[in-house]
């Protein structure tokens, strides 16, 4: 009796997976909904697009995958600055995920997860390498020389010179100043870019804070130009060159010597001259210096 009651369940067990079987192989993938797609077996899924290669599902690959596109796009751009732009990034990541749907392969027993990071990663990688400017050998020079100066300063606890680390690097001084050359590029930034949120919620640009070295002070002019008037005051022509070359061209007594035709221990000689007439001038028109209280 026992055998004869356990038939029938088997039966009917085996009559539902067979229909099972064939409601899955009469579904229309072409009308589901992406809920519908969702509760299906991903495999299956998987197993009809690489028979039909359908674009309808190659568009839903790409929706349910496109949080890994973020992902990847997002822990790289974390290491750039912020002149590239995360949707640039997020946009070849899509080119990457494309082809890792088209070239994906059930038989391989990886999952798509696993199989298409790197090429996601790949395709964005390409994607920086393409809008940088600098060449890739000059930066793998560049990284190679920071390598070998970070070695010898860990090694020796100092910073090396030019000459040890070209040493270390197997190459002569003309080299060594060629890819120290090509290392030292000029980094190209753009003036728009967001430089900090102010209190007021209004976002501050580089171009805002940027500061001018074109642009003088009128104020500061106007005191360097009355404080010139005042120090060479009843001072004769020579003593007046004198203290403007040394003072306001940075030039040496020997520079100066040479402009006014004059030895450079006579220019010293008027200079401590000079120095002591302001000094009693100074002391004079003390007064004329206090603050008002």
């Amino acid at each position: 009796m026992p055998s004869a009651q356990a038939k029938p369940r088997t039966t009917k067990s085996k009559s539902r997976t067979s229909g099972t079987r064939s409601r899955a192989k009469s579904l229309d993938f072409q009308t589901l909904t992406r809920e519908e797609l969702d509760a299906l077996p991903v495999e299956e899924v998987w197993k009809e697009y690489q028979k039909n290669s359908s674009e309808r599902l190659r568009n839903y690959f790409m929706e349910r995958y496109l949080q890994l596109v973020r992902y990847n796009a997002e822990r790289i751009y974390a290491r750039l600055p912020d002149e590239v732009d995360i949707e640039d990034l997020m946009s070849a990541g899509l080119f990457g995920l494309m082809d890792a749907i088209d070239a994906f392969d059930l038989a391989r027993a990886v999952k798509f997860e696993t199989y298409c990071a790197p090429r996601i990663r790949g395709a964005i990688l390409d994607e920086l390498r393409s809008m940088d400017w600098v060449p890739r050998l000059v930066r793998h020079r560049s990284a190679k020389v920071e390598s070998v100066r970070q070695r010898i300063e860990k090694e020796s606890g100092v910073k090396p010179t030019s000459d040890e680390i070209a040493k270390r690097l197997g190459v002569d001084k003309e080299e060594f100043k060629k890819i120290h050359r090509d290392s030292s590029a000029v980094g190209v930034i753009s003036l728009s870019r967001n430089w900090r949120q102010s209190d007021g919620g209004r976002e501050v640009r580089e171009i805002d804070v940027i500061r001018d070295d074109r642009q003088t002070n009128p104020l500061t002019e106007t005191q360097r130009r009355d404080l010139k008037g005042l120090i060479t005051k009843g001072l004769s022509r020579a003593e007046r060159l004198i203290v403007i070359l040394y003072y306001y061209e940075e030039m040496t007594m020997k520079e100066i010597g040479a402009t006014l035709d004059l030895s450079e221990s006579r220019v010293s000689q008027m200079h401590s001259s000079i120095l002591a007439r302001l000094k009693a001038q100074m002391m004079h028109r003390e007064r004329e210096f206090e603050t008002a209280k």
